[in-house]
């Protein structure tokens, strides 16, 4: 009699506690500038997306996307505009999150 097969959902990716700590920083001040409203958390088998909205029921405004098979090419980290143009990718999160912060500046002067 043979044993019964174990099943394994497939691993997902994830944005670690530090991560997200760095996205909700700049979500944060975002918001409180009055530019983004809502956001969503995506993890799927590739990739992990934050997904920053103006309002609730619309199409992301940007999505950050972590995608660990990209770490040896372009970089881990990516920022995708809503028309999926990509504005910056790179192995470190802050420096990928610049692209967005410069985004802040000139709404808040």
């Amino acid at each position: 009699m043979n044993a019964p097969s174990q099943f394994h959902a497939p691993e997902t990716v994830n944005f670690h506690r530090t991560e997200l700590s760095v996205i909700l920083s700049l979500y944060g001040r975002f918001v409180a500038a009055g530019e983004w409203r809502d956001y969503g958390i995506s993890s799927l088998k590739d990739v992990a997306i934050f997904s920053v909205f103006r309002r609730t029921a619309e199409q992301p405004m940007y999505r950050i996307e972590k995608r660990p098979k990209m770490a040896a090419k372009q970089g881990i980290y990516a920022v995708i505009g809503m028309d999926g143009r990509i504005l910056r990718r790179g192995h470190d999160l802050k420096t990928v999150l610049r692209v967005l912060e410069r985004k802040l500046i000139r709404s808040v002067e």
